[in-house]
């Protein structure tokens, strides 16, 4: 769960931020594309940081 929520917030955030730069439709899918797999990424990481410190 943790991981769909930080892909949503990514997306979320990086359409935002091309949206506050004035960026045109493709920005803001790329921008939103690009921060979604980042904070993936962050997202995986906790999600096994946090399942290793329950075992």
């Amino acid at each position: 769960m943790i991981v769909i929520g930080a892909l949503i917030l990514g997306a979320i955030l990086g359409a935002l931020s091309a949206k506050k730069r004035g960026g045109n439709t493709a920005d803001l899918l790329q921008y939103g594309a690009v921060y979604a797999i980042a904070f993936g990424i962050v997202g995986l990481l906790v999600t096994i940081f946090v399942d290793r410190a329950l075992m």
